[in-house]
């Protein structure tokens, strides 16, 4: 039996879960807001253009209306100034959109601080327990946060200081872009960094870091809880917009039961 064959029976036999990961897509879902004079994008709207009525008998059919950066999303390299002569999103190679994952649990310590970050002693101490980081591989935050995503004030957990969301520290992040072998991180947060990154030095160092190293981003994703702390796969196919900084994403993990 051919290897491939194998693996769309062992899909079909349930021998390899098919877990999505991605937040359903609406007018509800949570969207990031930058305070002013920065511009915001707009929260995802369907326009009709016929649903079997005059303007189209036999079809139904909408345009759509949204940002790059809504909903489950990915982050290519040029959509931070540090990635600026990078990849856009349809030049990231498709062999590296289907990679090992790692998934680092601390929905605990989040739950007790909402501003909780991830730092360099947590990621090494998960590894002696567990194993090296994937190399091109994802690295998979879990927060809990996404038990949020149905309400936006939630979800930004925003007050007169700023958002108030869990992330990585600066020296974290400047390392898992250096020093680690990972193709890019992922998180159930409206973005990879901390709601109170705007503050750090530099500000959004998950962005300038990850992305100016030619490392990507997933965003809001959720289902996190169901996946083994090593061993899944994720499939992660960003839409090939020309020139586009990233893209809405349905991210799927492949889990061996």
């Amino acid at each position: 039996m051919s290897v491939l064959q194998s693996f769309v029976d062992s899909v079909r036999s349930g021998a390899i879960e098919v877990i999505d990961l991605t937040a359903p897509l609406s007018s509800e879902t949570p969207v990031l807001q930058l305070p002013e004079p920065f511009g915001n994008t707009i929260p995802f709207r369907l326009e009709e253009i016929s649903r079997y009525d005059d303007r189209g008998p036999a079809w139904y059919w909408n345009d759509i209306h949204t940002g790059e950066h809504t909903g489950t999303h990915f982050d290519a390299p040029i959509h931070w100034v540090t990635g600026r002569d990078g990849q856009d999103v349809s030049q990231v190679p498709a062999r590296r959109l289907i990679a090992p994952a790692v998934v680092l649990d601390f929905s605990a310590e989040a739950a007790k601080d909402p501003d909780f970050l991830l730092q360099i002693d947590h990621v090494k101490e998960w590894e002696r327990a567990n194993g090296p980081l994937p190399d091109g591989g994802w690295l998979l935050y879990r927060t809990g946060w996404d038990t949020r995503s149905g309400d936006q004030a939630a979800f930004l957990n925003a007050d007169a200081t700023g958002p108030h969301t869990p992330g990585i520290s600066v020296e974290c992040a400047s390392w898992l872009a250096t020093s680690t072998p990972i193709a890019g991180l992922g998180v159930e947060t409206v973005g990879t960094d901390a709601g109170a990154a705007h503050s750090f030095d530099p500000a959004f160092p998950c962005h300038s870091y990850l992305l100016g190293a030619d490392k990507y981003g997933l965003t809001q994703l959720r289902n996190l809880d169901l996946l083994p702390a090593t061993g899944a796969v994720v499939v992660a196919p960003p839409l090939p917009i020309v020139g586009g900084s990233g893209s809405p994403v349905r991210v799927l993990a492949l889990v061996e039961r």
